[in-house]
């Protein structure tokens, strides 16, 4: 049934909802689905050849049939939404099914079909929307579809962990998969889903179930320390994995992406063999619902996850915002799974849909990859994901607040992964150095559509190599906060950035950084008015949304040259440079350029033809300086030019004239700033900079250039009153800031740095800092090249001048130099009146714990993890620095708790719950296979002989 117009405002965002949009929720989310599909049903009919009277086969434009064949069957057909009338939708989609069942190599085509990559994934929907006309299809066609799923699943058998012949250098890597670059998690998933529709259809073939078994194991690839997994799964041990598919912070990696987005096509495949299955009343294979290790991939997802539901985009720039495409994981996660998680993210994804879908492009689903290619699969994929909803009962989602707050985390991945992350109650960001992605990328308030932060578009940082990394991953269960630091060694410097659970980042820059804004007229999305505004010291400007490509007119004082040209300054961080129009006044002359694409001459920006356009040379795109010269003939007097930009717009350039080609002055300048301002910039009231610099901050159209030095970003603050604190006062080559309370610290150097930073306030760090009369002198040791975050433990209120102060830790700080009164407040809020004598005196806060702690376990992965052996508890329970949870081993239960990288240990200790602790043994190994005693190790395990009756463990502490 259609949901009604005041839930499709809410959904689509035309009604004003405190806050944000509305989250579609329980079957609400089924009926956005169907709306949604109706209204792409125009796009759909877009690809019905009237002459040949079916769908089209180009980019499989057939495989709009499965969502056709949904608006058959379930749910109220309208044929105002679908554009089309429901007998002629029938009569196309059942006509498609029959000559493309006809057509497929496996029923004795030879149009399509049976090659692995990318045929059978478009073969699992056209037999899914064949099954669901079933009645209505002749004898003929359910013969040939029928054949297909057989026919299929024999080949796939018959190619044991081999290529496919026919898909050219595609696959899988065998059984090993590979972890950088592309890990072929999607090429096995290929090798799974060709096995599916046969299998959910027919039953067991000879091998069908062992190979989809194998495929669908290993997928998500077998951490070493996980070969020891008594666990089985369809009566097959984990360990006999074999796939190397992920790095070992649990991140794949897939078209040179610089974080985890791709991992989800785990979920995705899952989503399309399971609706098979469900849809043909057999039991779901038990891979399905138990992949080994997926929870640890899902963690890392929801890491990186926004408000809309889609995790961050690391893409090139044609794989930002499909929308359609990215709502299959999710759905399957939520119903399926019945991950209350993921029912939440779905939900938001949901709620966005409508209003996604009707800007231009309307009715598209994945409109922002530029290409339609993607259309068909979206669609099938939004349809499978209404079938999950109507087959399985999702998951009751959590509140926003609450899944974001469960899903704080900081994770270092490492720097061949190249990714710092940190995901917190109010925002996402992450320290990127995979080369050619460099950058500072930030979501204040998990938004979405606020900043680009995908593919190679930069952000903050340096687009440069970066040659040296160090990093530290602050946990609250050992440290007492979460917060991320990471220092980076440039060619050309260092750089520094921190993040902090409040959600604000800091940077200490040695070049200018550059931040990019969307700005979009999408109605009923967030943020997306139409115009973002920017407000400063210097003032306010309201910057338009550009509608279609983007003209420059730039005007300057009147003169007389021959050749006049645009020369780069920054090109568009993927294509470079590329004009429809270059034109100078009303003059016309002969184009000249750097270099060009072939069919994209320099001449097409001069011919009067607003379709013909110049583009640079694609060795080029990356080039700063390519140009494009227009002769004119003769010396001429010009004061203005009209520059029609394509996508590949660029940056900035100038514009120069010269009277023989050879010698140039600059006449104008793009962009010129729409506002700079000293300081600190609100960024359309959702994010704000502040620069402790006195050069300023600018906008110029849609990107925000900060000053290099040290550059605090901000969710919600003000701004005014913050840029107006004092800053701290450090040593050369150090950086320091006290956002949000927090001691920011940066050595921008080769050299070990020893000395004093003053700070304003009376907030007490972990260390030795003496009061002044404007705040305290913090005693300062930072190693070369390193960076870290202290947290504010105490506050002391009215302590006098020279008073020092020694923080041990979180919960015990030592006072000298009185006498004096003062109060002393915890971070946590406790408070204690200190009456400070001529002697030194030691003040323990009972209640607080005294973080850091130096127990290597605390917060640490832990193993088995996702498909857990019978009668065993999570051994995370072990880990989790909680006193009422504990790892129940079940029978001979053992537990591997992995350290992040090697350490010297010096001990290990376990805390049993009361009762008998079962026998025991702990070993340790480096690599996760080989176990022993020695004394350096990445792995501990314990091992037990638990029975029932035995104590359960409450904790495993590891200390070098």
């Amino acid at each position: 049934m259609l949901i009604n117009r005041r839930t499709f405002l809410a959904a689509s965002g035309l009604l004003t909802l405190t806050p944000g949009i509305a989250l579609a929720q329980g079957a609400q989310v089924k009926d956005i689905y169907h709306e949604v599909l109706l209204r792409h049903t125009r796009w759909a009919q877009t690809q019905y050849d009237s002459t040949a009277k079916r769908y089209r086969r180009t980019d499989f434009g057939f495989a709009v049939v499965l969502g056709n064949a949904v608006l058959l069957t379930r749910g109220t057909y309208d044929a105002a939404l679908a554009g089309v009338e429901k007998a002629v939708l029938r009569e196309h989609t059942l006509a498609t099914i029959k000559h493309f069942a006809a057509g497929n190599v496996l029923a004795g085509g030879a149009e399509w079909g049976k090659t692995l990559f990318w045929d059978t994934t478009f073969q699992s929907y056209f037999v899914l929307a064949a099954r669901l006309l079933w009645p209505e299809l002749d004898a003929a066609s359910r013969a040939n579809v029928e054949a297909i799923a057989r026919g299929q699943a024999d080949y796939t058998t018959s190619l044991g962990t081999g290529d496919d012949p026919r898909s050219g250098s595609w696959t899988p890597n065998g059984l090993i998969g590979g972890h950088r670059g592309d890990t072929k998690l999607e090429e096995m998933g290929v090798y799974a889903q060709a096995l599916a529709p046969g299998l959910a259809w027919h039953g067991d073939g000879p091998g069908w179930r062992e190979a989809f078994g194998r495929w669908s194991r290993n997928e998500a690839g077998l951490p070493a320390a996980d070969l020891a997994n008594a666990s089985t799964v369809d009566g097959v041990a984990v360990s006999a994995n074999t796939a190397t598919n992920l790095h070992d912070t649990f991140v794949v990696e897939n078209h040179g992406s610089f974080g985890p987005h791709y991992q989800e096509e785990l979920w995705r495949t899952s989503g399309r063999n399971a609706v098979h299955f469900l849809l043909a009343g057999r039991p779901l294979p038990e891979v399905l619902t138990k992949q080994p290790n997926g929870e640890l991939l899902w963690r890392t997802i929801l890491a990186t996850m926004s408000d809309a539901g889609e995790p961050l985009m690391p893409m090139v720039d044609d794989r930002e915002h499909l929308y359609g495409r990215d709502v299959i994981p999710l759905a399957f996660r939520s119903t399926v799974l019945a991950d209350p998680m993921a029912a939440r993210a779905e939900a938001a994804l949901a709620s966005r849909l409508l209003a996604y879908q009707a800007h231009p492009q309307v009715h598209r689903l994945a409109k922002f990859s530029g290409e339609a290619k993607y259309e068909p699969e979206a669609r099938a994929e939004l349809a499978i994901s209404y079938l999950l909803h109507e087959l399985r009962p999702p998951a009751e989602p959590v509140s926003e607040k609450d899944f974001f707050a469960r899903a704080s985390i900081t994770i270092d991945h490492g720097s061949d992964p190249g990714l710092l992350t940190h995901q917190s109650a109010a925002a996402w960001a992450g320290t990127v150095t995979k080369p050619g992605f460099t950058k500072l990328a930030w979501q204040p308030a998990h938004d979405d559509w606020l900043f680009k932060i995908s593919g190679s578009t930069p952000m903050l940082l340096p687009r440069e190599t970066v040659t040296g990394r160090n990093t530290v991953a602050y946990q609250r269960v050992r440290d007492g906060f979460d917060a991320t630091a990471s220092l980076l060694r440039f060619a050309g410097g260092f750089a520094g950035t921190a993040t902090l659970q409040t959600g604000t980042i800091v940077c200490a820059l040695p070049r200018p950084g550059r931040v990019d804004v969307h700005n979009l007229a999408m109605t009923g999305m967030p943020g997306l008015t139409g115009s973002r505004t920017y407000t400063g010291a210097a003032g306010r400007v309201t910057v338009k949304a550009r509608e279609g490509f983007r003209v420059d007119e730039l005007s300057f004082p009147a003169t007389t040259a021959r050749h006049v040209r645009m020369l780069g300054v920054t090109p568009h961080a993927t294509y470079g440079y590329s004009l429809f129009e270059f034109e100078v006044d009303q003059a016309r002359g002969t184009a000249t350029a750097s270099s060009a694409d072939p069919g994209y001459e320099p001449s097409k920006a001069t011919d009067g033809d607003p379709g013909t356009r110049w583009a640079v040379a694609r060795a080029d795109r990356g080039r700063a300086d390519s140009w494009i010269s227009v002769d004119l003939g003769t010396a001429t007097t010009v004061q203005r030019v009209r520059l029609r930009w394509e996508t590949a717009a660029a940056v900035a350039y100038r514009v120069q004239t010269s009277p023989d080609g050879a010698t140039w002055t600059t006449v104008a300048e793009y962009p010129r700033p729409d506002l700079s301002t000293t300081g600190w910039l609100d960024v359309d009231g959702r994010a704000g900079f502040v620069a402790r610099s006195a050069d300023p901050i600018t906008v110029q159209g849609d990107s925000i250039t900060v000053p290099s030095g040290l550059v605090e970003g901000y969710v919600e603050a003000d701004l005014r009153a913050i840029a107006a604190e004092p800053a701290p006062v450090c040593p050369a080559n150090v950086r320091a800031s006290t956002a949000d309370g927090f001691l920011s610290l940066f050595n921008l150097s080769d050299a070990d740095v020893t000395g004093t930073v003053r700070l304003p306030g009376s907030r007490l760090y972990r260390g030795t800092q003496t009061t002044t009369r404007t705040g305290t002198d913090y005693a300062l040791t930072l190693p070369a090249a390193t960076a870290r975050v202290e947290a504010p433990w105490f506050t002391a209120q009215d302590m006098p001048p020279g008073i020092t102060a020694v923080v041990h830790d979180g919960r015990r700080v030592t006072f000298s130099g009185g006498p004096a009164r003062f109060t002393l407040t915890h971070r946590d809020g406790f408070r204690l009146p200190v009456v400070l004598g001529p002697s030194e005196r030691t003040v323990t806060v009972p209640q607080a714990k005294p973080f850091p702690f130096d127990d290597l376990a605390l917060g640490r992965v832990t193993f088995p993890h996702s498909v857990l052996p019978p009668g065993m508890s999570d051994p995370a329970n072990a880990v989790d620095g909680e006193q009422d949870t504990a790892w129940q081993p079940g029978r001979d239960g053992r537990m591997v708790v992995d350290l992040g990288s090697a350490q010297p240990i010096g001990g290990v200790s376990l805390k049993w719950t009361d009762g008998t602790p079962p026998p025991h043994t702990v070993t340790r190994s480096l690599d996760g296979r080989s176990y022993g005693t020695g004394g350096t190790a990445r792995y501990v395990a314990i091992s037990t002989g638990w029975r029932p009756g035995h104590a359960s463990l409450r904790s495993v502490s590891v200390r070098r």
